[in-house]
């Protein structure tokens, strides 16, 4: 007969089973009709597990969104430094960029259903975990992205002169014309849709932000 010693009050495994089902439950089924209920059934675990982890939903759902937004920018941030830390051809660099950062999408697609059941009921979620995402979330990428459009800008690739709305106007010409199509990749474009996109966005980018050619 084998002895068994009680779990541990906060194991790390239990609560990564509670954050990963919260997520699916959440983006499955939105903020207001997830019940812990639900969430303790997917996650495997007892209800009184779940709450001895987080206080409520409130703060589980808090939880899930900022890390799952912590998880994507990591990625982000290495697509950003690979493609754009050293230029070679400005257009075919950003090209390549965006279209590596609209790819990551469908990397995190638990993440991503989160984000569309946050602006589906944006109205009826707790002010502090929208004040909490908007700082955190995919709104504030263009902040992450102006160093880059600043350095760019300092070889004289670019005439920049506010280097957030560039990288602004860069994410909304390529990466947001391609999320809204296909509602954070919940609705597959073909490859060659999202090149096209992609391109076009970047040419009209360019357009206004390149320098003449000496």
């Amino acid at each position: 007969m084998t002895n068994r010693q009680p779990e541990p009050y906060g194991r790390p495994d239990k609560r990564r089973a509670i954050t990963e089902a919260a997520r699916r439950v959440f983006g499955r089924d939105g903020y207001t009709r997830a019940s812990m209920d639900a969430i303790s059934a997917a996650a495997g675990v007892s209800k009184r597990t779940v709450y001895n982890h987080f206080t409520d939903k409130e703060q589980l759902f808090l939880t899930v969104a900022l890390e799952g937004a912590e998880e994507v920018t990591a990625a982000i941030a290495q697509i950003m430094d690979r493609h754009l830390r050293k230029i070679v051809d400005l257009e075919q660099d950003l090209i390549d960029f965006s279209l590596d950062r609209v790819a990551a999408v469908t990397s995190f697609p638990d993440h991503f259903a989160l984000v569309r059941a946050i602006e589906a009921e944006a109205a009826h979620i707790p002010p502090p975990i929208l004040k909490a995402w908007i700082a955190a979330g995919p709104q504030t990428g263009h902040l992450r992205l102006a160093p880059y459009m600043r350095q760019i800008a300092d070889r004289g690739l670019l005439k920049v002169d506010d280097a957030e709305s560039a990288a602004a106007h860069l994410t909304l010409l390529t990466v947001t014309d391609v999320n809204q199509q296909t509602f954070y990749g919940a609705v597959p474009l073909p490859q060659e849709e999202i090149t096209r996109l992609v391109t076009g966005g970047v040419r009209a980018f360019l357009r206004s932000y390149a320098c003449a050619a000496p």
